[in-house]
């Protein structure tokens, strides 16, 4: 039976089995024991035209809780403007796999040769490659580089204000490379400097790696971090939400050796958690130990701009058992999608949205203060997030948020709760949210 849809005419399937030496597309299953193969009749609907299709899961979407979501902790509800996804869905887009051949992927290359150059400007560094899979294995690999670049050194200071999702894929990926991974203790929600000097003068140190902002949302002020830490011939490792770099000072302005983190700020819709995409960036001096592919701009025979894959006679091409990585890329549709997100912002549009994110949540902590029930985890600057203790049940509280359609925000700790607010959030969806958290504790009051 021939269908509308198939590809293949009956003719060509039949010339296909010939050639695959069976008579029946049967033939092809005869392996499989009859015992395990299903004979009923699939549970599938009739039929229907493209009007009635699209009603259907539409009214099947209808069935999902729509939250207006004031939670964060590295996955953040940003807008993507309409043209983005309209753009990577493009067939030439969308299917692309990798630009091994240059000659018939000057578009892939170009737009990987885009993304580099926004990051590495967007970071304030020297290089980047062409995007990692998300921020926690970027940070790994960064990992794995600062381990590489540290000859004899065997231990990665790791800040306890690092996102905790993030400190388990780097300790995943240190105990199969022999790296020891040594927590630096907080200290009111920051990166205890003190304590970080200690370990760096055991020695033996090839890198630190903190966070900005941190996973409690403070942004930490690393003033002479960078001198201690070259000091002891360690590399420093910046891990930042990608958007928030727009206003906050750069990796590079911090003397980070590397820059790493999340992109899925720039636009990415949250889709349950993926996918996203990381990037890495870092200074001229480690281009050599950087993993994935770096795409570079060179000229033709006829002296036209073109776009190569770079540096490739790389370890992880030529001496793989020496390779500090062998990783590739993410195959870069998501960094795609952040390239035509900035272009389409611009810088001004990327810090306006950061600027109102950072004025929404400041109403917010600001609000939910004054109500008196609640107070700061910690009295330290923050950007769009931040941390307040709250002298109840918090599982409770946010249940009961949830009920009036509201994702409020991430449990820290039994009294802890962390709230985020991007630009999505208008000052209604914020006062909104305080109305319901007061009138669900005059409630129990009453009660």
């Amino acid at each position: 039976m021939n269908y509308k849809y198939f590809p293949h005419t009956e003719e060509e399937v039949q010339e296909m089995l010939k050639v695959a030496g069976v008579k029946s597309l049967e033939d092809l299953f005869a392996d499989i024991p009859d015992g395990v193969r299903f004979k009923g009749d699939y549970q599938l609907p009739e039929g229907m035209s493209e009007l009635e299709i699209r009603e259907y899961f539409n009214n099947l979407g209808l069935l999902n809780d729509q939250f207006v979501c004031f939670a964060g902790a590295g996955v953040y509800d940003h807008y993507t403007p309409a043209v983005v996804p309209n753009i990577i869905e493009r067939s030439e887009f969308l299917t692309s796999y990798t630009p091994y051949q240059a000659e018939i992927s000057q578009g892939t290359l170009h737009y990987i040769f885009e993304y580099q150059s926004m990051m590495a400007e967007l970071t304030g560094m020297d290089v980047s490659n062409a995007s990692m899979y998300d921020g926690p294995t970027a940070t790994a690999e960064a990992v794995l580089m600062a381990y590489a670049a540290g000859k004899k050194a065997t231990k990665v200071l790791v800040s306890d204000t690092v996102d905790p999702k993030t400190r388990r894929v780097v300790e995943t990926y240190a105990k199969f490379h022999g790296v020891d991974i040594v927590n630096i203790k907080q200290k009111d929600g920051e990166t205890d400097k003190e304590d970080m000097q200690a370990k760096l003068n055991e020695g033996g140190v090839a890198g630190v790696v903190v966070q900005m902002p941190n996973y409690y949302g403070v942004v930490e002020d690393f003033t002479g971090f960078a001198d201690a830490i070259h000091d002891s011939k360690a590399l420093f490792v910046i891990n930042s939400i990608a958007a928030d770099l727009a206003v906050l000072k750069t990796p590079k302005e911090w003397g980070a050796d590397i820059a790493v983190g999340d992109a899925q700020s720039l636009g990415i819709p949250m889709t349950f958690g993926g996918p996203s995409v990381g990037y890495m960036c870092c200074t001229e001096k480690l281009i050599r130990k950087m993993p994935g592919r770096i795409v570079g701009m060179t000229q033709d025979n006829r002296g036209q701009r073109a776009f190569v894959l770079t540096l490739q006679a790389r370890e992880q091409h030529i001496r793989r058992q020496k390779a500090t990585s062998n990783i590739c890329s993410n195959q870069s549709l998501m960094a795609l999608f952040v390239t035509i997100y900035m272009s389409l912002m611009g810088k001004e549009g990327l810090k306006e949205a950061a600027n109102l994110s950072y004025a929404g949540a400041h109403y917010l902590c600001d609000k939910l203060v004054d109500s008196g029930l609640f107070k700061k985890k910690f009295d330290k600057p923050f950007f769009n997030e931040f941390c307040l203790t709250y002298d109840g049940d918090v599982d409770a509280l946010q249940d009961m948020c949830l009920a009036y359609g509201y994702l409020a925000g991430i449990k820290i700790d039994e009294h802890t709760i962390m709230l985020a607010v991007t630009e999505k959030r208008t000052k209604e969806d914020v006062d909104e949210l305080v109305d319901v958290i007061l009138s669900i504790n005059e409630n129990k009051e009453e009660e």
